[in-house]
């Protein structure tokens, strides 16, 4: 009996050891567990004077971070123009009002939500930072919120990246015009775009007769476009 005993009593003492030090069944493991620092967002916060860009299905669309969740950004709009109501002034602009205002040349630097701003697309941060010097954060908003308000709108010479790269690196620039032109001056270059415009000129003469307003146009501006490219 007192051999039974003493089996039983290492073998519980063996058990109770093993309980102790096994990292899972120990406060310590359990502390450990807890203590774990939390997953780290994978896009980094914007900060106030940040340049955000967001791509859209034709161009990117730019605007400065001021914080609080709000983003100053120039947009073509046509309301301004139309009504001096600021509830309506202020509400969400649709596709049909940025479109007369890129027409209409009318447009206005606005504050918006984040949110509102990236209208569903993903959110790039100071993307073009390494090419070129950088103004302090706090100069960058404070030039933004100096130019709120209308401004007169180019689709080529005064548009959202114009406005952003002023803010913040100093010089109004947009790469997204340069690439335009380019492109334009390739097709300009082109000797078959004076081919395409001098046959496009000869069916105009037949449908619509022989006139000033279809032959000039026939004459010249193939004969511009051979001699530029």
């Amino acid at each position: 009996m007192l051999n039974l005993f003493t089996f039983l009593l290492e073998k519980l003492s063996l058990l109770s050891l093993w309980t102790l030090f096994h990292p899972g069944f120990t406060d310590t493991g359990k502390e450990k567990r807890e203590l774990q620092p939390a997953p780290q967002p994978s896009h980094p916060l914007p900060r106030r004077g940040d340049l955000l860009e967001v791509p859209r299905t034709l161009f990117t669309h730019f605007g400065i971070y001021l914080g609080d969740n709000k983003v100053a950004h120039l947009i073509p709009d046509i309301l301004p123009a139309l009504t001096s109501d600021p509830k309506s002034v202020r509400s969400v602009i649709t596709n049909h009002r940025l479109i007369l205002g890129c027409i209409c040349k009318c447009a206005s630097v606005r504050v918006d939500s984040l949110e509102d701003f990236a209208y569903g697309s993903g959110v790039l941060i100071n993307r073009q930072d390494g090419e070129r010097k950088v103004l302090k954060n706090e100069e960058v908003a404070r030039r933004a919120e100096r130019l709120l308000g209308e401004v007169q709108y180019s689709l080529l010479w005064n548009n959202c990246e114009h406005f952003v790269t002023f803010c913040r690196y100093g010089a109004a620039e947009s790469r997204q015009t340069e690439q335009f032109c380019e492109c334009l001056k390739g097709i300009v270059r082109d000797q078959r775009s004076a081919i395409a415009s001098a046959l496009l000129g000869i069916v105009s003469i037949i449908c619509f007769g022989l006139a000033p307003a279809t032959s000039l146009p026939t004459i010249l501006v193939p004969f511009t476009l051979w001699m530029a490219s």
